[in-house]
């Protein structure tokens, strides 16, 4: 059939496109079986199903719903993978905290019981299986499974004030983790965070709804400058539940905890506020002491890693950016430094483990271009280093637990995601597993046209960049330029991977006469620290100069129609579009902003001041690149976009925005979504929005 049909928007947001996956994967103890995830949202049944690594066949279903076992959503196994903790009736909170309805099933006695009658939060089973500790309204508990008995270790958890185990709004926001306890190995101890949120400043969001009155959100959240929460460290002896505070020398962020493989020792990460000193502790169970592992500093800011590997000995594996890119480091016990395992002008972007047997070290890295990923293996030495993955693209690899096998899933800008069974040894492909057959038969009826990939030169920089032209395009025509964005510091929009939601919408413009294109400007990530950081201090201002210098060089090309310019983004990019849209006002003639930041002294302590200082240090850099402070550079179109419950970017800056426009006698156009969060989705909402912007860029591009 002819690629003749075209996109629509309806298909593109009802997920027409979506793509088949290996939903929720484990790698069995066994390293010769893994399980995953099968859910049918249509009829509410749920199961999990274990297939053999070798053969790739289905050996077992191990529980599904039924009349006995509830509809669930997600697993867990416990250590010895005699029992399972199935979720259900899922509440979210925030971006990753939920609260919902656990169980746990027995898989020997096919026994299946509630953790607790009410919705818990982020139940953790002991290391051998008998207990589960979970936090429940600020307070950490601990149910006997044998017993069915629940004690209460902590009872000063109050809403707003006091929460125990579980992390606060800006530290689950931007330090990526809601647990905020831990067992040891033996489970002797359990650790947690406590937060005493009571000097931080509340904010409030109304919530529309249906009734006759609306009702109020409030929650603690920390603007830049303001009071964050006082952390502490403390350890639950587990025999006589006594409680004892660790001795940290009142750290400000407690960034990680983890235990050593001594039940003993806890591995603690401590940032400063100004986030350019992190600290590597351990503290003794023992005697309650504390001492340092290593430290990094940096001009800028350290970057808290999710990487770090305890060994057998306690000997860890660590990642870090001091020698300019992130690399894997190996140190021995008491913090010494025995080698830097991967060295070069590109960056390590997963440590996937380390194989004790093989002396092997794996993880992911753009060794071959910054716009794609690649699958390695290493001795702990850096010696013998081999390429297991062989397609140009990005691959993603998970791994066997005996790391005997991984299980490969690559894709590029032209290929959907594709699964494959590797021998981990030599990289060699043992088993295809899935394809996206049915989605590849699907396009080959649209008019899709490829993503071109270059360099642009902009400001010193070979700049990576994606371009979509018209299917039936004509190099004697000229085509508005419309770009994409997102510029946040350490991120990504232009790599060789298959195409996300937005990328089928860019399509449709594309198709509809419009060139789209997109630019990694100065700021992103994967390119080095220095690349990354050289925006510290100065938010908005060189990511700005770079897509205002890259639509004028695009703007030569003798295809593109130069008084036809637009712009958008969302978020971050949001924050970009309207700065470019004000200061490169010569250069775009249409923007939209959807969710932006428009002053970054409305925005998180963490985030904010991790690339900005205070504002209180930084006043200047704050405010120059404050769009609500220049709305008389406005001359193009300009529409703005916000949910009122966005509890992330707060409706404060739209109006912000709005009442510095209107005062400055500037017309625009804005769309408000209630009780919309920073993601603005459900039921028609996404269609809509996507509809408004799609002919907000008809009407003015």
């Amino acid at each position: 059939m002819a690629q003749n049909k075209q996109l629509s928007l309806q298909e593109i947001y009802d997920g027409t496109f979506s793509v088949k996956g290996l939903d929720r994967l484990r790698s069995l103890k066994n390293g010769k079986q893994y399980t995953i995830l099968n859910v049918d949202k249509a009829t509410a049944t749920s199961s999990i199903e274990i297939y053999d690594y070798k053969t790739q066949k289905k050996r077992e279903t191990i529980v599904s719903s039924s009349s006995s076992v509830p509809y669930f959503m997600s697993y867990e196994f416990s250590e010895d993978e005699s029992k399972l903790l199935l979720a259900t009736a899922i509440e979210p909170i925030f971006r990753r905290s939920t609260l919902r309805i656990y169980y746990v099933y027995d898989l020997k006695t096919k026994d299946i019981s509630a953790v607790s009658s009410s919705k818990i939060q982020e139940p953790s089973f002991s290391p051998d299986g008998g207990k589960l500790a979970y936090v429940k309204n600020n307070n950490i508990y601990v149910w006997d499974i044998a017993t069915d008995s629940t004690t209460q270790l902590t009872r000063d958890g109050i809403k707003n004030r006091i929460i125990n185990g579980i992390t606060d709004w800006v530290y689950e926001e931007e330090f990526a983790f809601v647990r905020a306890f831990e067992w040891n190995a033996d489970g002797s101890k359990l650790a947690f965070i406590k937060f005493d949120e009571s000097k931080g400043p509340e904010f409030s969001m109304d919530v529309y709804g249906s009734e006759l009155y609306q009702s109020q959100t409030v929650f603690k959240y920390p603007k830049a400058g303001e009071n964050n929460s006082e952390v502490s460290l403390h350890i639950v002896d587990m025999d006589t539940y006594q409680i004892t505070r660790a001795d940290l020398d009142d750290p400000y962020y407690i960034a990680r905890i983890q235990w050593t493989k001594d039940p003993h020792f806890l591995s603690v990460q401590v940032l400063n506020r100004h986030q350019n000193q992190l600290r590597l502790f351990t503290v003794s169970t023992i005697n309650n002491t504390s001492s340092l592992l290593l430290e990094e500093t940096d001009d800028a800011y350290v970057t808290v890693t999710d990487d770090l590997t305890f060994l057998a000995d306690d000997s860890f594996v660590w990642t870090s950016e001091k020698d300019g890119y992130k690399h894997i480091y190996l140190y021995d016990a008491v913090g010494n430094l025995k080698n830097q395992v991967t060295k070069g002008p590109w960056e390590v972007t997963k440590f996937y483990g380390y194989d004790p047997k093989k002396d092997l070290i794996y993880y992911q890295s753009t060794e071959n271009g910054s716009m794609n990923r690649d699958v390695y293996s290493v001795g702990s030495d850096g010696g013998g280093k081999r390429r297991l993955t062989t397609k140009l693209g990005w691959n993603v690899a998970d791994f066997s637990a005996d790391f005997t096998y991984f299980i490969n899933t690559y894709s590029s800008a032209a290929n959907p995601p594709e699964y494959a069974l590797h021998n981990s040894m030599n990289g060699k492909k043992i088993k295809d597993i899935l394809f996206n057959r049915q989605l590849i038969s699907k396009l080959e009826n649209y008019s899709i046209n490829p993503k071109e990939f270059s360099t642009i030169a902009i400001n010193g920089n070979d700049l990576n960049m994606w371009m979509i032209k018209p299917k039936d395009f004509d190099v004697s025509k000229k085509y508005p330029l419309f770009m994409t964005q997102y510029s946040g510091p350490g991120s990504q929009q232009v790599s060789n991977s298959w195409l996300n939601t937005n990328d089928y919408w860019y399509q449709m413009l594309a198709n509809e006469g419009y060139i789209v294109v997109c630019v990694d400007g100065r700021g992103t990530g994967y390119k080095g620290s220095a690349f990354k950081k050289v925006t510290y201090l100065e938010l908005g201002k060189y990511e700005v100069e770079d897509q205002i210098a890259a639509a004028k060089k695009l703007s030569e090309l003798p295809y593109i129609d130069e008084s036809r310019t637009g712009i958008w983004g969302w978020s971050y990019g949001g924050f970009m579009s309207t700065n470019c849209l004000l200061k490169g006002n010569d250069t775009f003639e249409m923007a939209i902003a959807v969710a932006p930041v428009t002053s970054w002294r409305f925005y998180d302590s963490i985030y904010t001041e991790r690339f900005m200082r205070t504002p209180q240090e930084n006043p200047s850099g704050y405010d120059e690149n404050s769009p609500f402070n220049y709305p008389e550079l406005l001359k193009g179109k300009y529409l703005l976009v916000h949910g009122t419950a966005d509890d992330n970017v707060h409706l404060q800056n739209s109006m912000r925005m709005v009442t510095a426009l209107v005062q400055a006698n500037k017309q625009f156009d804005w769309a408000i979504y209630p009780d919309k969060n920073h993601s603005i989705k459900g039921g028609n909402t996404r269609l809509h929005l996507y509809t408004k912007m799609t002919n907000f860029i008809k009407e003015n591009l």
